[in-house]
């Protein structure tokens, strides 16, 4: 009764108290941690920042960032900067793990940092974006933003056309160019690419780890084995199901597009994107087993 209550709440709760709701309960944890966590090593940045595009498990990176053994090893606290204002440009906190900024290059690169980050971002497979996007959206989301009005629209649709919904509503809110501008951007020591495919496959603990000694974490290799085991997809997945209907985490498979995909959706993908799929290293349609026409 208690957890569908939290739900209902979190549901419900207009936007800009939900905001003000996880500030406070993010600084409150945050003195928690600086009291009761002893750091043993400092990361030799100022700021991490994680960058991302939605549906690209930034949830699952922000609760792993979050983790009291990543502050013990880094000195870094979490920080969640949404709503960022653009327009009004603030200044971020210093001494911080800045969480999920969902932009583009150019508008990470005009922001205030300090002279010693590091920054990465995340990229997926934009057809497995399309599709956990549409999931999301219809169903499991909370409703913030303009979710409550695509959601309608959505619900209201067949798969094959909220499918051809979301590639517009992607396309239109800048999604995919946002995806272009990263995987286009010079080489940066600071600023490292991460793929969605390969932080969750078979060689996340590399991959992971990789990801933490960029941004100066120096985890030991059992601590991260812990780490990846707590985070698991599976135990998140449980968790969040014994206190939602539907699990924020659903499948997550790399490749899922091809049971959605078929050639008219394939035929308004590509008019959205272009050539992103193999700019970003994909394969392309005729090259992926399973993928479906018709």
């Amino acid at each position: 009764m208690i957890n569908r209550a939290v739900t209902f709440t979190k549901q419900h709760t207009p936007d800009a108290l939900r905001v003000v709701a996880r500030r406070v309960l993010l600084e409150s944890r945050n003195a928690r941690l600086r009291l009761a966590v002893p750091v043993s090593s400092h990361s030799e940045y100022e700021n991490i920042y994680h960058c991302a595009m939605r549906k690209t498990a930034s949830q699952w990176i922000k609760a792993m960032l979050g983790d009291p053994v990543v502050y013990r090893h880094c000195g870094l606290l979490p920080y969640d900067p949404r709503p960022y204002r653009w327009r009004y440009p603030q200044p971020l906190p210093r001494d911080r793990i800045i969480m999920s900024l969902f932009v583009s290059h150019q508008r990470f690169m005009a922001m205030e940092k300090p002279d010693r980050y590091r920054a990465f971002f995340v990229l997926r497979d934009p057809r497995d974006i399309v599709v956990s996007s549409y999931y999301s959206t219809r169903t499991s989301h909370a409703p913030m933003g303009d979710i409550p009005r695509v959601r309608k629209a959505l619900q209201e649709k067949p798969l094959k056309e909220g499918l051809l919904y979301v590639i517009s509503h992607l396309s239109g809110k800048g999604t995919f160019k946002a995806l272009r501008s990263w995987v286009l951007a010079p080489d940066s020591e600071a600023v490292r690419l991460f793929r969605y495919e390969d932080l969750t496959g078979e060689r996340q603990a590399e991959e992971v780890g990789r990801l933490m000694r960029h941004c100066g974490i120096s985890l030991p290799p059992a601590e991260l084995a812990a780490l990846l085991s707590r985070y698991s997809f599976s135990r998140m997945r449980s968790a969040q199901a014994s206190t939602a209907p539907i699990s924020h985490y659903r499948k997550g498979e790399p490749g899922d597009w091809c049971n959605h995909f078929d050639d008219d959706i394939h035929e308004a993908f590509a008019a959205a994107t272009g050539d992103l799929v193999e700019l970003l290293g994909y394969p392309a349609r005729d090259q992926y087993p399973g993928a479906r026409g018709g």
